[in-house]
Parts: C-alpha cells; structure tokens; sequence
C-alpha cells in the first residue's frame, strides 16, 4: 500500500509509571506487536521517539520531534516530515490491538480530505487517524502559534470523521479492542486478560 504507518511514542506514560510501549504482551513488547501488525499492510514504518536508544531493536526507521516537549502534534510534524508518502497512518503507541486490515481501509477511505478521524463511542480518535502529508504546514502553524490541542488543527482542515456506524461493514474487527489503549496499570491487566482469553 502506497502509505506510512507512524507510530508516535514520544509520551511520557506517566499514568502507567513506566514506559509503556515496552511493557511485555506474551513475549512481545506493545510496540513489536504494533509494528508486527502494520508493516504486512504498509510499506514503511516511522517510530517518532526522543528515546532511540530503547527501540534499536525493532529496526525500523526513527525520527524524533522537531520541537520537543509540544505533545502529539510534534509527533505528528516529526513523522510526517519524515514520511515518504502522501497518505499516512498515525497512531499511539499504547494500542496493542490495531487492526492492520482497518487501518489500511482508513487509508483508502481519505479520498480529497485532509484527513480521516474515526469516532468511537462519540470520542474522536486523533491518535488513530489517517493524515496527509500536505497538513503538516497547518501543523507547524498550529505549534508555532501554541495551538497544541489535535482540535484546533482539525478545525482548520477537510476532515472526514468515520464512526462505528460507518465502520460496520467489517464486521470481524472487534471495534472495542481495536481502539482500546493502556494508559494507566488496571488496562494493562485487561490487555494480558484478553490474550490470555
């Protein structure tokens, strides 16, 4: 597929206590699980990290933030100055159950837009969306300006938003695990859970 899957991993897991793209899932890191899942559906993977040094071993390409220390949106800058591709998927690193086969419908679905949110349970998904590369100027103006929050760029592009109405037609994706993320110690607990099951 003609686009980039970026992962951002630049968040300081302070909910969690410790870093939690590394936590163990089975045998396999969060993010190794992540990057295993998406690179059968695309031709590059972006890790946007401050912490190179932890993810050598995943052997992927790593860019880190222009501008530290400005949140998701840097992640965003960063890994879509580095992307080769027009079309690119964004998302966290704390997602351990993406769906590659979703994600890849996503990115087909983005047509003329800006870009593509879903919403799930009425909470916008920013952090597992669809953008093109060509936002990553209204990104740079947003930071520059100290517009931080993801709303306030999307307010200034062609989004199409996507809800689980809209998603139903693939009906094999568990939409609830695909879009469940570990932030805090309890939802680690519920992810070894649902492997274990």
């Amino acid at each position: 597929m003609k686009a980039a899957a970026i992962i951002l991993s630049g968040g300081k897991s302070s909910r969690m206590g410790t870093n939690k793209a590394l936590l163990k899932l089975n045998e396999k890191t969060t993010i190794e699980r992540m990057v295993d899942i998406l690179k059968v559906y695309f031709d590059d993977i972006i890790l946007v990290t401050n912490d190179m040094d932890s993810y050598q071993f995943l052997g992927v390409k790593m860019v880190s933030d222009h501008y530290p220390g400005k949140g998701p949106l840097a992640g965003f800058h960063a890994g879509l100055m580095a992307s080769d591709y027009d079309v690119n998927f964004i998302v966290a690193c704390d997602m351990p159950f993406i769906s590659g086969e979703l994600a890849s419908k996503l990115v087909n679905q983005i047509d003329h837009y800006d870009a593509l949110v879903p919403v799930i349970n009425g909470k916008m998904q920013t952090l597992c969306a669809v953008f093109q590369k060509k936002t990553v100027n209204k990104i740079e103006e947003c930071i520059e300006n100290g517009r931080l929050p993801i709303k306030h760029l999307l307010e200034h592009l062609n989004v199409l938003y996507v809800t689980e109405k809209d998603l139903e037609i693939y009906s094999s994706i568990d939409m609830e695990r695909v879009f469940f993320n570990m932030n805090h110690p309890h939802e680690y607990e519920d992810a070894k859970r649902w492997l274990r099951s």
